[in-house]
């Protein structure tokens, strides 16, 4: 997913987001607040729906390009079908297993879907309105009409016939639903076609189902000659005859189907932990149905027929007008090839440093050697910085060894084949693969074994425990002795989501760091009890202890009236032992303030309690990924950055880093981007002590700070003035 650097709402400025949350508890002045308490918490998933309201914001904002207003209302619904896929069948699961436990904010699993149905009805209506209203005749002020078949000239459709029959007709297979033919099976997030049909001769009603090939075809057709497009599922609907001889066709209805795709795997009793996952891969596709969308069309007959052959109650219906599965705007993003209403193209630079007076990429081990680089992405080149990284040193005879690990990729990643490259050349090539990675299991599967036939050592970290930590290392013998050259990072190793979402990387051969990525590797690959290092702040062991006691150290310098504060940069904020260490920090006089692009489960602006927290997310043409811990220290300001959020599944149940920067000039770059974002007066939302989310506004006096523009405007001069 991605987001835009403009983001705003409609409407009134400074309109709060919608919010469905239970009233705020304030204690008294004086009194010693309970910090358990249900009322002091945000719910997680409601706080992730909100979330998914301010991108949904954006694709209201007039301000933006049209197509890229398409693409969100896109990423929108994408994030609510991955968002039923894994967090409402989870919930699911727990109330069919009578699991009676609450979440900190006090809600059951029950209490949590009740007002998960609520918001979701609310979000998708609110997503079709947008489209009906608002982006689709929009899209027909700009000549890119999307047309139903009837709006189409005799002409056009009679080219449309011969498409449908050369390109369409082959890849359908209509099933028919009667005693000798079962109800099928219905693949997760697939669109269909229910169709009512009359047997002339029998003259009985028939039902069956057409699956819509939006995978294999585009979901959006153009017209020839023309800018102009028409749903797939309408033009295999104005085709039903040819589908159905000899039929009369009474009426067809769209509806799409959502599963449960949050796989469980028992690592501990798996003999062969790649095949358990390929088996559950398998399987994916076909598990419960947690949701189905239906046109408002579809009479109750067919509704009941549905829920009844997919085991779904009333309740998992959705009624959707316009166009299901709205996460195909992607789609006709893609065809409608109108580059005027979209943003300016942005290039990532190539860091001036990284580059030799010719032009050429200097030697970057020589580079490294003398100081460390930091590389921020998307503003800077991920090719001209980490795919050299690895290009250099797959090339380079001195090298000895690399090793890094894999989370999430692309299927013809450079690195990947870069490491193919140096194990095929004898140099000893270590990748932990993280097979577990929702969404690239397959993906990663086949890496590895490509890795593992190339004669790389393939391992996949650690039983019950994701890898998510990103580091890459190269050793490499040099006249001095053995050198160790780390990359770190905040990010996946992954070229296409480099140029879309905000992070940092860290190149650097400092001593303390080569050997704490060197014993985190054999930690992963090996056996080993080791659980603290040099310099690394891991997860699951020590880093939730590091955290604490760096709030801790706040805390203590604020009670000995010394000025203490915090600033931390994060994609959530969920962990609720965390969250009252906060409060009790702010009650004790320490300033923080929270970059928290998703999910918060703090409450700030409690009078008393946690008045001294503020609470931002910034929203736009790129997504905010990277973590940042800043930590006032009494003057001696600690930065920190890596992989972690806050949030009990990072802090227990993966294997995470977060590194220190010591860099005074790489602090400073750090320090800037806090303070750009704290600035943010274009693409900023704050929380409300209500739990409400306002988007800001600038004045009319006001300099407009917006984020993304900010930070493309400084990599440009900073690369100029180099």
């Amino acid at each position: 997913m991605h987001t835009d650097e403009a983001g705003g709402a409609s409407g009134e400025a400074g309109a709060p987001a919608s919010a469905t949350h239970p009233p705020v508890g304030v204690p008294n002045e004086g009194d010693d607040p309970d910090l358990t308490s249900p009322e002091l918490y945000t719910n997680r998933e409601l706080s992730w729906l909100d979330f998914n309201e301010r991108v949904l914001a954006q694709a209201r904002d007039a301000r933006i390009p049209l197509i890229e207003r398409l693409r969100f209302l896109a990423i929108t619904a994408n994030n609510l079908d991955e968002f039923f896929m894994v967090r409402v069948s989870a919930l699911k699961r727990l109330v069919a297993a009578g699991a009676m436990g609450r979440t900190p904010d006090g809600m059951t699993a029950q209490d949590q879907l009740t007002a998960i149905d609520g918001r979701c009805s609310r979000m998708l209506a609110d997503m079709s309105d947008l489209w009906l209203s608002e982006l689709a005749p929009a899209m027909k002020e700009e000549g890119l009409a999307v047309l139903s078949w009837d709006q189409i000239d005799s002409a056009t459709q009679e080219h449309l016939r011969d498409y449908f029959r050369d390109e369409i007709y082959p890849v359908l297979t209509p099933l028919a639903v009667d005693p000798a033919h079962p109800f099928p099976y219905l693949s997760n997030l697939s669109l269909n076609l229910a169709v009512m049909l009359r047997d002339p001769e029998e003259e009985r009603e028939l039902f069956a189902r057409v699956k819509v090939p939006q995978t294999l075809l585009h979901r959006f057709v153009r017209l020839p000659n023309s800018s102009e497009t028409i749903p797939l599922e309408d033009l295999v609907a104005a085709h039903l005859d040819m589908l159905f001889p000899g039929m009369e066709i009474l009426e067809w209805h769209a509806f799409r189907v959502t599963r449960d795709a949050d796989i469980e795997f028992e690592e501990d009793q798996a003999e062969d932990l790649m095949d358990e996952i390929e088996a559950g891969l398998r399987t994916r596709r076909f598990r419960d149905v947690v949701r189905v969308t239906v046109a408002p069309s579809m009479p109750d007959r067919i509704r009941d027929m549905l829920a009844r052959e997919l085991e779904v109650s009333p309740e998992e219906l959705y009624t959707v007008p316009g166009p299901q599965g709205l996460a195909d705007l992607f789609d006709l993003a893609s065809v409608s090839e109108r580059p005027d209403l979209e943003f300016a193209p942005w290039q990532p630079q190539t860091p001036a440093l990284l580059l030799d007076s010719e032009g050429e990429p200097v030697d970057i081990f020589g580079l490294i050697r003398n100081r460390d680089v930091l590389v921020h992405h998307p503003y800077d080149s991920f090719g001209a910085s980490v795919e050299e990284f690895i290009r250099q040193a797959v090339a380079d005879p001195d090298v000895l060894a690399i090793k890094q690990t894999l989370y999430r990729t692309t299927e013809n990643s450079e690195i990947m084949r870069g490491l193919v490259r140096a194990a095929e050349s004898g140099k000893q090539v270590v990748v932990v693969v993280e097979i577990k990675a929702r969404f690239d299991e397959e993906r990663n599967i086949q890496w590895a074994r490509r890795l593992e036939a190339s004669g790389a050592h393939v391992g996949y970290g650690l039983v019950g425990l994701k890898t998510h930590a990103k580091a890459a290392l190269v050793v490499r013998k040099e006249p001095g002795g053995i050198r160790r050259y780390v990359h770190l990072g905040t990010g996946n190793y992954n070229a296409k989501t480099a140029g879309l979402y905000e992070d940092f990387g860290l190149f650097t051969c400092d001593q303390a760091l080569g050997a704490d990525v060197s014993d985190l590797f054999n930690f992963l690959t090996g056996y080993s009890r080791q659980r603290e290092f040099r310099s690394l702040l891991t997860a699951p062991y020590v880093l939730r202890e590091g955290i604490s006691s760096r709030i801790q150290r706040e805390i203590d310098n604020a009670r000995a009236g010394r000025p203490a504060r915090m600033i931390l940069k994060l994609n959530s904020l969920v962990d609720a032992r965390l969250i009252r260490q906060m409060y009790e920090a702010s009650r004790s006089g320490v300033e923080i303030d929270l970059i928290v692009r998703g999910i918060c489960c703090l409450r700030p602006g409690l009078p008393g309690l946690s008045d001294r927290i503020r609470v931002r997310s910034i929203i736009g043409r790129f997504l905010e990924h990277s973590r940042i811990y800043m930590f006032h220290n009494d003057g001696s300001e600690e930065y920190l950055i890596g992989s972690a959020d806050l949030m009990p599944r990072n802090l227990d149940r993966r294997v995470e880093s977060i590194f220190p920067v010591q860099d005074p000039a790489i602090q400073t770059r750090l320090r800037e981007l806090l303070d750009v974002e704290l600035a943010d007066n274009r693409q900023a939302w704050v929380l409300h002590a209500d739990d409400t989310w306002e988007q800001l506004f600038p004045g009319v006096e006001d300099e407009v700070v917006a984020t993304h523009r900010v930070m493309m405007e400084r990599t440009l001069r900073r690369n100029t003035e180099t």
